[in-house]
């Protein structure tokens, strides 16, 4: 009898031990993975007008909340514990509210400790990320419909964002009116991913665009 209950002990002991490691991994895993995940669809935060790069900007921001503060739109909001290291520190979400370019960049004016330009002055020369149409096939404009709304809410119409119109090969009778994007001029505000209209953006702010085919023929 007691040699019995000596062997269930043994057996629990081992598969105790073996679950107490894997029970630790798996809370390690739990406990890290908001720190491996991306920060949103694009896989980097978009800061406010006038931040340093990445690495320096983490250095330099001392997570005193003012840029948020100073945003009359309250675009800018800090960032929580899936930030990892990042976390409390000022990005704005696009899709749901994006940088208007007030003309005074309150925001960056707003920062004490020089992580964002209060030097800044001038709104095109911000360059927050570039605006990339990345799934061409359900653009509206370039399947052949009349949308441009992208185009109609850049604030630098004409400059950042122009209008291409061409053939439509695939009607022989329409023109495509397709939205090009100007990477030396986009300043990566969002507004566009904003106003697309459809349910998941056809163009989004990134920070290092991927090369881009001048066409997508349907």
């Amino acid at each position: 009898m007691n040699e019995k209950m000596g062997k269930i002990s043994r057996r629990q002991f081992l598969q105790g031990s073996l679950a107490t490691p894997l029970a630790l991994a798996l809370a390690g895993g739990m406990v890290t993975m908001p720190f491996l995940r991306r920060a949103d669809a694009q896989g980097f935060y978009l800061r406010p007008p006038g931040a340093l790069d990445e690495k320096r900007f983490l250095g330099a921001c001392v997570k005193c909340g003012k840029c948020a503060q100073a945003c009359p739109y309250n675009s800018v909001r800090m960032a929580g514990p899936e930030a990892g290291v990042a976390i409390g520190t000022p990005h704005i979400i696009a899709r749901e509210s994006p940088c208007y370019l007030c003309p005074d960049l309150p925001c960056a004016k707003a920062c004490p400790s020089g992580a964002l330009d209060a030097k800044l002055d001038d709104v095109e020369k911000v360059r927050m990320g570039t605006a990339v149409i990345v799934d061409r096939e359900n653009c509206l404009s370039i399947r052949g419909l009349r949308c441009e709304v992208c185009y109609r809410q850049c604030p630098l119409i004409d400059k950042a964002i122009t209008i291409d119109p061409r053939h439509n090969p695939r009607t022989g009778v329409h023109t495509i009116m397709e939205p090009v994007v100007h990477r030396d001029k986009c300043v990566g505000c969002g507004i566009c991913e904003k106003s697309c209209v459809r349910e998941k953006p056809v163009i989004v702010v990134m920070r290092t665009p991927p090369k881009q085919e001048d066409y997508y023929e349907f």
